[in-house]
């Protein structure tokens, strides 16, 4: 006789399941939206992953997650000033989207309204056993934001998607399509205090000919769980540069789903994670090259202080028909302190025979003879050690060639260092 043994649910496990049970009848959607719903609750119902799951080997969710706070109906939380002077700032506020007007030359929707139509239900669920990230997303999001540029449209000023939260649970969705043709500038942030878990899912389709700059920023406080995740489709000759800062959060899981779908599309990732105390952040990137002639590159840049860990996983995967694939891949860490410490796990699947595919990675401490360099010209050692670091990060981020943006970023970065330098 065979006796299956029950595994024991951990008290997030429960917190999770038992909070869908209360608030499913509130949740917006038609019947196509109750089924992802239903479909990513039973997921759920399996355990999160631990470290067995090969995609979560290094982020081992059951343990890191241990408890799930309740959702606060009481929380308030505010609209930021933008990142970058003069955006046009699109608000969600614990899991609301405040009230917005589109962007000239944009079309506007609230995601409650697609999720009540049903027009959006396709983007909801998990895409495959493993897509933890998603399946909670979809069992929770309530609103957030569906931005429609048109083609042949080019956006002066950056559009800010702000998911903000104060405590609780917070569970964001965004979606934009970027026509044929245009031009835009997307910074999504990520910023709330308390304790909280936090979930965005964003899904964002770039038409032929389109050049897109699209930033996510994740700055927030020592008490927050963050699960981030973007769908990525290109077009044919499309170019998106996606740049990944994460500066704060006890946990933290990005992961970044791209498809290059159309001929001679160009793909662009540049991140960086500032990780400090006892936080722990994994960027996880799956890169599908499904056309001729596409061009990928991705540099990752890590700073590990004091008992922080990371890790860095990026499979790029190079279809049959998908011949002339130019695709390359670095992650370089900078380790400040002997009890932190950064994994890096890149992955090549190639079927095609004509490509230029390659990876590498490092791990390295700050250079005595820079820094001797630097204290021999008179400038103190925690100064000179501080330059050094920031010139190992903002090297990627010059790498944008957009000034207010660049300008944006580093005082971000300066603010980061001026606590944790």
């Amino acid at each position: 006789m065979n006796v299956q043994t029950q595994i024991k649910r951990t008290a997030a496990e429960d917190a999770l399941i038992e909070a869908f049970s209360q608030r499913e009848t509130s949740l917006p959607g038609n019947a196509g939206v109750r089924e992802k719903r239903s479909e990513a609750v039973r997921l759920l119902e399996q355990g999160l992953p631990n470290r067995k799951v090969e995609a979560w080997h290094y982020t081992d969710l059951r343990r890191l997650l241990a408890t799930v706070p309740a959702f606060d109906p009481t929380a308030t939380a505010s609209p930021k000033e933008p990142l970058v002077a003069g955006s046009t700032v699109l608000s969600v506020l614990n899991g609301v989207a405040a009230k917005a007007e589109a962007p000239e030359g944009t079309v506007l929707a609230t995601f409650a309204d697609k999720l009540a139509d049903g027009s959006l239900a396709a983007l909801l669920g998990p895409a495959d056993k493993d897509d933890t990230v998603s399946a909670i997303n979809s069992a929770f999001a309530a609103d957030g934001f569906a931005l429609d540029i048109p083609a042949g449209a080019t956006l002066k000023a950056p559009i800010e998607l702000q998911n903000v939260h104060a405590g609780g649970q917070a569970h964001t969705r965004f979606a934009a399509r970027v026509g044929e043709g245009a031009s835009a500038t997307v910074v999504e942030r990520q910023t709330g205090d308390g304790d909280a878990l936090v979930s965005s899912v964003t899904h964002l389709d770039v038409g032929d000919g389109a050049d897109v700059l699209w930033l996510i920023v994740q700055e927030q406080s020592e008490g927050v769980s963050h699960l981030g995740q973007i769908n990525v489709r290109i077009g044919k000759d499309a170019k998106l540069t996606l740049f990944v800062m994460n500066a704060g959060a006890k946990l933290t899981r990005q992961e970044v789903r791209v498809v290059a779908d159309g001929e001679g599309s160009e793909f662009r990732l540049r991140g960086v994670n500032l990780l400090s105390g006892q936080s722990h952040c994994d960027v996880t990137m799956i890169l599908d090259h499904n056309a001729p002639a596409t061009v990928s590159t991705e540099v990752i840049r890590n700073v590990v202080t004091d008992r922080a860990e990371g890790a860095f996983q990026g499979q790029i995967r190079v279809a049959r028909d998908a011949q002339k694939t130019d695709a390359k891949m670095a992650c370089n860490t900078l380790l400040l302190s002997d009890e932190g410490g950064f994994s890096a796990k890149p992955e090549l699947e190639i079927f095609a025979d004509d490509v230029a595919c390659g990876h590498g990675a490092t791990v390295t401490e700050i250079e005595a003879d820079h820094l001797f360099y630097l204290m021999a010209r008179g400038i103190d050692e925690k100064t000179a050690r501080g330059l050094l670091v920031k010139a190992f990060v903002a090297e990627v981020i010059e790498e944008l060639e957009n000034e207010p943006v660049i300008e944006a970023l580093e005082a971000r970065l300066n603010a980061w260092f001026a606590t944790h330098g």
